[in-house]
């Protein structure tokens, strides 16, 4: 017998979803759009690795005269997803101790009928991409973005039991236990490698040494997963979307990610904007920062070291390069020493030439 690849798989499901979901969308006057770049590409590994994660359907079209994104799925993990991520936009417009809140996209329908939950959210247009802003415009964007999540602060007993089922919280243990899986992880899945275990223990102990300064600044609203495909500028506003992303941890957990991604998008901006919490924060924070991004760079690794055995062909050394290239950012980042542009430069040549056209169209417009 045959044994099917994770991306045939991914693709038998949506094929067979969409077959009993059009049907639905259509009696509530939902037209799907004809190219659905959210199912292609890369997007089965996410579904193969990520096994906390349910599958769900992730789809764009129109409704009631507008373009919207709709969520659907009949699995019990993808519907617990779509109903956190429905109570964590309710909660976060409602926090009283939030200094300022989000505009966030507005549900427009909510159902559930024959096994599917759907979630239907306008969306939102912008005139060009956040990476085609100017460079101080990027930097302004997004630095609004971060002080509005630093304005939602944890600080009592009772902010912490409103927002704890809703959004978690993650403390400086929280992070560093989760390194230590990380490793421990890698180790099982490539015993033969001398060169990740001496950089990771080298990155936990790091974590470890300065446990106090991340502890210092937890308990502060951030977004894991804040880049440029999770934010929409639509005359000069911002949308957050991926609220399901939002959690209560360090305040530069958000920042970590936004700037490791920028590492390969926009270096300036993130000189600028590490330059920025340097000259206007204590020194504190600027070790913060760099833990975090020590702590998210090795949940980069690890998770495209999961992909190798799920990818193969032209992905899986795509996948064996974002190992390596990612690993020599962590190593330049606990040496607290730039990045040669050339390492950025020749990875990038390496993704293009890699890259399936499917997942090039999937990623078009996503940052």
């Amino acid at each position: 017998m045959t044994i099917k690849t994770p991306k045939q798989l991914w693709d038998e499901y949506c094929a067979h979803e969409l077959v009993s979901l059009a049907p639905i969308l259509s009696r509530y006057g939902i037209t799907l759009d004809t190219e659905q770049k959210h199912l292609g590409g890369e997007r089965y590994l996410q579904q193969a690795v990520t096994t906390v994660h349910g599958r769900k359907l992730i789809l764009t079209g129109t409704y009631q005269g507008a373009s919207v994104v709709i969520k659907a799925t009949r699995d019990g993990n993808g519907k617990d997803e779509i109903k956190h991520e429905q109570m964590c936009r309710r909660i976060l417009h409602d926090i009283d101790f939030a200094a300022s809140t989000f505009l966030t996209p507005e549900e427009t329908l909510s159902v559930e009928e024959d096994g599917f939950l759907i979630s239907v959210t306008r969306f939102i247009a912008q005139e060009k991409q956040f990476i085609e802003h100017s460079l101080p415009d990027q930097f302004g964007f997004a630095l609004r973005a971060f002080k509005a999540q630093e304005g939602t602060h944890a600080t009592t007993a009772k902010h912490r039991r409103r927002i704890k089922n809703a959004f978690g919280i993650r403390t400086a243990q929280t992070y560093f236990h989760a390194f230590q899986t990380f490793l421990a992880n890698i180790r099982i899945a490539r015993p033969n490698d001398t060169t990740l275990f001496p950089l990771f223990e080298q990155a936990l102990t790091t974590l470890r040494e300065h446990e106090e300064v991340i502890e210092q600044y937890t308990g502060f609203l951030t977004h894991t997963d804040f880049v440029p495909h999770n934010i929409r500028i639509h005359e000069g506003k911002m949308y957050l979307l991926d609220h399901s992303s939002l959690t209560f941890g360090n305040k530069y957990e958000g920042w970590a990610r936004f700037l490791n991604f920028m590492t390969l998008y926009n270096p300036p901006l993130v000189e600028l904007l590490t330059q920025y919490v340097k000259d206007n924060r204590t020194p504190e924070e600027s070790i913060s920062l760099r833990m975090m991004r020590i702590y998210r760079l090795g949940e980069i690794i690890w998770y495209y070291v999961q992909t190798l055995e799920k990818s193969e062909d032209n992905l899986r050394a795509l996948n064996e390069a974002r190992v390596t290239f990612w690993s020599t950012v962590l190593l330049h980042i606990l040496n607290n020493s730039p990045i040669p542009e050339s390492v950025i430069e020749t990875y990038k040549k390496t993704r293009d030439s890699l890259r399936s056209e499917d997942e090039k169209k999937r990623q078009h417009g996503l940052h």
